[in-house]
């Protein structure tokens, strides 16, 4: 039997889901770990499936590239803003990704920049490194956890990991916005509400929605100036979601206290960018999914999708 033919348009993929493909297909892995879309593009020609790593665009122009050959595509992320997906399916070719598994991860990195955003550890480092360290009673006060009320903008499993591991902190109230109210929503003891309402409400905005054309740029001017000027702005979402430079205003101009970012647009920011310039920014680059075991569970089922699309079975993850 003639093995498929699968392409790894990067070399950055764990071993283990690598490993998991050629027990059944024989696999090209453009030997790069962050390829361009010519390496890519000029590779693409003929293969039956292909596992995406680092959001190369999937879309007109790289399908017909690809050629009539092509089954499946399954990006190693839980993000696919950069798939064409109705295209994709139109064409009758299966499409996967590999959410609920960095869940967990995303939720701790969401907690951190929440924790350290409110203490202000960015500045308090600053401090430290300029020799400026007062020891007055009232010196860098933050902001507490503790009888607050947090928002969840995108109460999806991230959303979700996120509220169960802000419990125990003592939180006082917990809100979520979205397209409609939830049943986890309710089970976790959260209130549905307005994205107004949930702005003026909350003392936490964290946000973990996908970005869609509905998000894009959902906080701008507009949405910054409704927050409360004690409020701690937390986005492990994407960084697309927010409009930087109104973020920047509202930093500066202390609309907001502060913000724990590990996305940002544009990513990754350029090192004189004004963002990291503030104080009151902790920003990290893209750490959300970043552990061992994540990774090799992403390849895994990144991996996984491909050998059911391949099968006639339906994947892990399908969109």
């Amino acid at each position: 039997m003639v093995r498929p033919r699968v392409l790894l348009t990067s070399s950055d993929v764990p071993s283990l889901g690598v490993d998991l493909l050629q027990t059944k297909c024989d696999v090209t892995i453009i030997q790069n770990e962050k390829s361009s879309r010519e390496d890519v593009l000029q590779t693409l020609p003929g293969y039956d499936a292909v596992l995406i790593t680092g959001h190369h665009n999937v879309n007109t122009e790289f399908l017909n590239i690809a050629g009539p050959n092509l089954k499946v595509i399954s990006t190693i992320s839980a993000g696919y803003d950069h798939l064409d997906v109705p295209e994709i399916k139109r064409r009758g070719i299966k499409v996967g990704h590999t959410p609920q598994v960095l869940s967990a991860a995303v939720a701790e990195i969401a907690v951190m920049l929440t924790l350290c955003a409110a203490r202000r550890s960015h500045e308090g480092r600053l401090k430290l490194e300029e020799g400026n360290v007062k020891t007055t009673f009232n010196w860098l006060l933050g902001q507490d956890l503790r009888n607050s009320t947090v928002g969840i903008v995108g109460l999806g499993s991230i959303g979700q990991a996120v509220l169960v591991r802000l419990v125990p902190f003592g939180v006082g109230t917990f809100l979520y916005t979205g397209h409609s109210e939830k049943k986890a929503g309710k089970d976790l003891g959260a209130k549905f509400v307005s994205l107004d309402e949930l702005l003026a409400q909350s003392d936490f905005v964290i946000v973990a929605t996908p970005l869609t054309n509905e998000t894009l740029g959902l906080f701008n001017d507009t949405t910054f100036g409704k927050m409360k000027k004690n409020s701690v702005f937390v986005n492990v979402g994407r960084g697309k979601v927010v409009d930087t430079d109104a973020l920047v205003k509202a930093l500066k101009n202390h609309t907001i206290f502060a913000a724990g970012l590990d996305v940002t647009d544009p990513e990754p920011l350029p090192k004189d960018h004004e963002l990291l310039k503030l104080p009151n920014a902790v920003i990290i680059p893209h750490l959300g999914s970043a552990t061992t075991k994540t990774r090799n569970d992403m390849s895994i089922i990144a991996a996984q999708n491909i050998l059911n699309g391949l099968d006639g079975k339906p994947l892990v993850y399908e969109l």
